[in-house]
């Protein structure tokens, strides 16, 4: 009987192959789409879970408040760590990881900048990084040693070349010994870094200490086994107010946030965790990846419905020759398994021609595990999921013709004004249009971010990291690019002009409101900073310490802060902060330095006593950018020859602020693309059920002089309304869908009531384009044809 039913499932596959290709296609492309999806969400909902000890692994946080509000955030003082293994028994071990910024190693003439982190020793022994070559216990004992990863290890030394053991020079400065090769990062972590270096090596150069005051670090905890997080979390609560005296005054609140959570979850909002994490994401691309198969299978119902007629008499022959209702319905989700079958086959040579695409633009690095055995059960078990569920209704459907109806040619009913195939094509649609909705909100809010004001001029504006050398030659630097034409300013900086290093509370003004928490963002800059970086002064002057020496203690405020700190005349204000008294000399418009999506916060600008770790140069334009960047390598390398040359444009970094969404804009235009294609394939087939159902109709019509353009018409209509209706389901839903995303920007735009009507009417256009092609070839087909068995 089995072979029996794979004989009639190629016949009938081979006989309608136009129906039968746009089935598989159709189904092929929905399982593609929902594979790379879940592959997407598997890679999401894994990170960071490899760790063997991952259950007893937490992140230290701090909970305060700023700015009127409650905020958390990972960084904590440099002596948490040592301090949490002495004062709390529950802790085994507690680690600390600390970014050690892009330094330039060299071997021989190679000279590379690297990502790193300054951990403990026993960073290898709480988390599960797996050493190719070295003892976890021991690579990170030695000040002077460094673990490396394979890929950095190959990049240093070679494929062929032992590593461990060999020598790197770290800014010219210090040699440091190869003790272990790390296997490659997994793509499924948030830790990102090269290499590692001991804590004791940031030690020895000056970068620990033992402020209670200064989070600057980060700081996890391995418990013991058995030991539970309710049971700590009161013991690790006032910690830090123990050791730090304005601790109690700053309100500090620690609390261990667990491994399994950082990634999806780690969201804050006032203090506590919100549900507007990653987590969304996951959720939202979830329902897409169920959605874009259901209207896969929608089409598969609705295909296979439209050819019901050709169907019938096969059913109503195998009724009365006594086949059973029970293997009829066998026999046609059978055939639908086999379909899904091919179409799974299909659907995972797509995945795998898409995924370096998908991978490229998702930032992932996603891959089909073929030699897993869990891999192809998986499959297997997809495959027979979605013949089920596209096969289910039609098998229900044409096993329940009566034999008599199907010879009298009595037994369907194609008037009817709810049938199942126009619900399934309103569902089709409605999800269609919500996604193209949204689509154009995504791509109007990028858009408004980036027409907005900066604040700045970004144009022609370079900066790149200081060195040692540079450093102590800075001012026979800076004097050499102006003189030669090359720069219209130069400037140091604390950071680019595109991010925040540093933020804090706790500043002292006449007048301040005792419980005024307001978190600045603090910036530095020697003098020059508004003209190299085209800042507007509305009250004051920009620093300058060659005209006014007593600048070196000067501050510049933006709107926000004057705004906070409520100065009628802030010229020669006196604002005290870091042991020092700095003395306001201007005030300038406010520019966007983080998130070109939220409010500007308040923010400080101090003189030359602050500390430096950035150049800015000003390009003069009237140079080529080629002709300018080469002689300023050459003049940096005057004083550094060692010094790696890595040219940082703020246009560019300014850019790389809409990546996010711009990504999300795209994924949601190539789904609403796949799912307009994959519903005109169902449209198609609902068209030519129509047309086929009222092919009589349509003769009778055309002999009493109805023309073709009033046939088209009448077929049209019905697609028509099904869309319109559409439009009614999906607006409001896309409505709150964008509104709720919106609520986490405070600079977005209005969404306008265009934007649903233009959705709208492309849905309209496209519908009648995919139905015109049955419409009209109804309309022209000879009566004569329709009408001779009569």
């Amino acid at each position: 009987m089995f072979k029996s039913y794979i004989k009639v499932a190629w016949r009938n596959l081979w006989r309608s192959k136009g129906f039968s290709a746009i089935n598989i296609i159709g189904l092929a492309i929905g399982m593609a789409s929902a594979i790379i999806i879940l592959l997407w969400i598997q890679n999401e909902v894994s990170f960071d879970r490899f760790h063997e000890k991952g259950n007893r692994i937490y992140a230290v946080w701090n909970r305060t408040k700023l700015d009127g509000k409650v905020s958390s955030f990972i960084n904590t003082p440099k002596p948490m760590a040592r301090t949490l293994e002495k004062d709390l028994p529950e802790v085994e071990q507690a680690a600390r990881v600390n970014w050690s910024g892009s330094p330039i190693f060299s071997i021989g003439d190679k000279k590379l900048s690297i990502r790193g982190n300054m951990v403990d020793s026993n960073f290898l022994q709480v988390f599960s990084f797996p050493l190719i070559e070295g003892n976890p216990e021991t690579v990170l004992n030695d000040p002077y040693n460094i673990v490396l990863t394979k890929q950095l290890a190959i990049k240093l030394f070679g494929k062929n070349e032992e590593a461990v053991g060999k020598v790197i020079r770290i800014n010219n400065t210090d040699n440091l010994i190869v003790s272990g090769i790390l296997k490659d990062l997994p793509n499924n972590t948030q830790f990102d870094f090269e290499y590692l270096m001991p804590w004791s090596y940031l030690r020895k150069t000056g970068g620990d200490d033992d402020n209670w005051g200064n989070t600057s670090t980060t700081t996890y905890v391995l418990l013991k086994p058995n030991v539970t997080l309710a049971s700590v979390e009161p013991k690790i609560k006032w910690l830090q107010q123990k050791y730090y005296d304005k601790g109690k005054e700053a309100g500090w609140q620690l609390f261990l946030y667990p491994i399994s959570r950082w990634h999806l979850f780690s969201n804050f909002e006032n203090g506590y965790e919100s549900d507007s994490g990653r987590i969304t994401f996951v959720k939202l691309f979830a329902i897409i990846a169920v959605f874009i198969l259901m209207i896969a299978c929608i089409n598969f119902v609705n295909l296979s419905t439209a050819r019901s007629e050709k169907r019938a008499k096969e059913v109503g022959i195998r009724k009365v020759a006594g086949a059973q209702k029970l293997s009829l319905i066998t026999q046609f989700i059978g055939e639908s398994i086999f379909l899904a079958l091919i179409a799974g086959i299909i659907a995972l040579l797509i995945v795998q021609i898409s995924l370096p695409g998908f991978n490229q633009l998702t930032q992932k690095e996603l891959f089909i595990p073929f030699q897993s055995f869990y891999f192809w059960l998986a499959a297997m078990g997809f495959i027979i999921f979605t013949g089920l569920l596209a096969g289910s209704y039609p098998a229900f459907f044409l096993s329940s013709f009566q034999p008599v109806k199907v010879f009298k040619g009595s037994f369907r009913k194609t008037n009817a004004l709810i049938a199942p195939r126009k619900v399934l094509v309103v569902l089709q649609f409605s999800f269609a249009i919500i996604l193209i909705i949204c689509t154009i909100i995504v791509k109007q809010q990028i858009d408004y971010a980036k027409d907005r004001q900066t604040g700045y001029d970004r144009n022609s504006l370079i900066y790149f990291y200081l060195s040692d050398p540079i450093e102590k030659n800075y001012s026979s630097l800076k004097n050499d690019l102006l003189q030669t034409g090359i720069a219209h300013s130069v400037t140091k900086t604390s950071a680019p002009l595109t991010q925040s290093w540093s933020d804090g509370w706790g500043q002292e003004w006449e007048g301040k409101d005792p419980s005024d928490k307001t978190d600045f963002r603090r910036y530095n800059e020697d003098g020059g900073l508004g003209k190299t970086a085209g800042l507007q002064f509305i009250m004051g002057r920009d620093i300058d310490v060659q005209k006014y020496p007593t600048d070196s203690l000067a501050m510049i405020l933006n709107e926000s802060a004057l705004k906070v700190m409520k100065f009628k005349n802030p010229i020669g204000q006196i604002v005290r902060d870091n042991g020092r008294q700095w003395h306001v000399i201007g005030v300038i418009k406010d520019f966007i330095l983080e998130s070109p999506y939220q409010e500007i916060k308040p923010m400080l600008i101090y003189g030359p006593k602050s500390w430096f770790t950035i150049f800015q140069i000003k390009l003069n334009e009237k140079n080529g950018l080629a002709q300018n960047l080469k002689a300023t390598e050459a003049i940096i390398k005057k004083y550094d020859p060692a010094y790696l040359f890595i040219c940082n444009f703020v246009d560019k970094d300014y850019a790389i602020k809409f990546e996010d969404e711009k990504r999300a804009g795209i994924l949601a235009g190539l789904f609403a693309g796949l799912t307009i294609f994959i519903s005109c394939l169902g449209l198609f087939g609902l068209a030519t059920y129509m047309a086929e159902a009222r092919k009589k109709e349509i003769g009778v019509r055309k002999v009493l002089g109805a023309s073709v353009t009033n046939i088209a018409a009448l077929l049209s209509k019905d697609f028509v309304i099904l869309v319109i209706i559409s439009i009614i389901i999906a607006s409001p839903v896309a409505w709150v869908a964008m509104h709720k995303w919106m609520e986490s920007y405070s600079y977005r735009i209005n969404i306008s009531w265009v934007v649903f009507i233009a959705s709208g009417l492309l849905a309209i256009l496209i519908a009648l384009f995919t139905v015109s092609f049955q419409s009209i070839k109804a309309a022209v087909a000879n009566p004569v044809d329709s009408l001779r068995t009569e």
